[in-house]
């Protein structure tokens, strides 16, 4: 059984024409799954609404953001609108809906903890490349990031783990986490390619980060021996009590962003081996924007699992 976190709320961050991060990517997966055959071990929640768990939530998310940041996203939607960068636009909604996306993260980790089986939220914005006191790369709030603090606050939770395999670096996630010991951060990502970051010689603050630079071009037969190699030993090491994973699908080879040569299978693949080390896991989406091998992704993704 897996469970899935989805509200047709997170169509309502509005992006605007022909912006590559629309509300058409979560109607597809969302299509996908309730035709996939083995749609009955599916389990669909809907995210806590932000009202019921408005305090904590805050006071997370002042834990990972900065409050001026927080309060500048909040203007620009009740201002009607507006960007935080050339590439991140912010509706009336975004603010609400952003809320809403990290409340769907949080209710993942809760749904994981409680059956030892993975989940998945289906949610936008996305949000690896929010750093701490910027939104940027279609990003507001550092989904992956806040649920790793989220989960460190229950009493069994010690140790978390992220693994983001989107095609562009989780700059946002790296910065956040960096500094803490009980959180380490994977990513294999496109380089060069936006946002520029994810050097190889990173190591974090206690050697919790792992940068993979993929050359573009890179297909499963690169990926497959970097993630044995290198991916596995390093989360294996580190002993997680959950693991979290930015599902991004970009580095699909029909993904019009970026520039590497995976199928959607492949995260099938990924999966196995995540689940080698625990069924802990939260898969959040990231980014994809190629909407016939995103949908088919998350099906490879989920369908691996039940």
């Amino acid at each position: 059984m897996v469970s899935i976190i989805y509200s047709d709320e997170f169509l309502e961050h509005k992006t605007g024409m022909l912006h590559p991060e629309r509300p058409e990517r979560l109607t597809a997966i969302v299509k996908a799954l309730k035709n996939f055959p083995d749609n009955g071990q599916l389990q669909w929640h809907l995210p806590t609404p932000v009202q019921q768990r408005h305090s904590s939530l805050m006071t997370l998310l002042e834990k990972v953001h900065s409050q001026s940041y927080l309060e500048a996203v909040a203007e620009i939607a009740n201002k009607g609108g507006g960007y935080l960068d050339g590439d991140t636009p912010v509706s009336a909604r975004s603010y609400d809906v952003a809320l809403l996306a990290v409340s769907a993260w949080l209710d993942g980790v809760d749904l994981v903890l409680a059956n030892n089986n993975p989940a998945f939220v289906i949610a936008r914005p996305p949000g690896h490349h929010a750093e701490s006191k910027r939104g940027m790369g279609f990003c507001l709030f550092s989904n992956a990031a806040i649920a790793a603090h989220y989960a460190l606050e229950k009493p069994d939770i010690n140790k978390v783990a992220i693994l983001d395999w989107d095609v562009h670096h989780g700059n946002g996630t790296q910065e956040i986490v960096e500094t803490n010991p009980n959180i380490i951060y994977c990513s294999l990502h496109q380089s060069p390619c936006y946002p520029g970051t994810g050097y190889d010689n990173e190591r974090g603050n206690y050697n919790n980060v792992l940068n993979l630079p993929m050359s573009p071009g890179s297909s499963i037969a690169i990926y497959q021996p970097t993630f044995e190699q290198k991916v596995v030993p390093f989360l294996t090491n580190f002993q997680p009590d959950l693991l979290i994973i930015s599902a991004g699908y970009d580095a699909n080879k029909d993904d019009p962003l970026a520039g590497i040569s995976l199928l959607p299978e492949d995260y099938g693949l990924f999966t196995e081996y995540c689940l080698q080390i625990t069924h802990k896991i939260l898969f959040g989406l990231e980014g994809g924007y190629d909407l016939p091998s995103l949908s088919k992704s998350v099906v490879a993704t989920i369908n691996r699992c039940l």
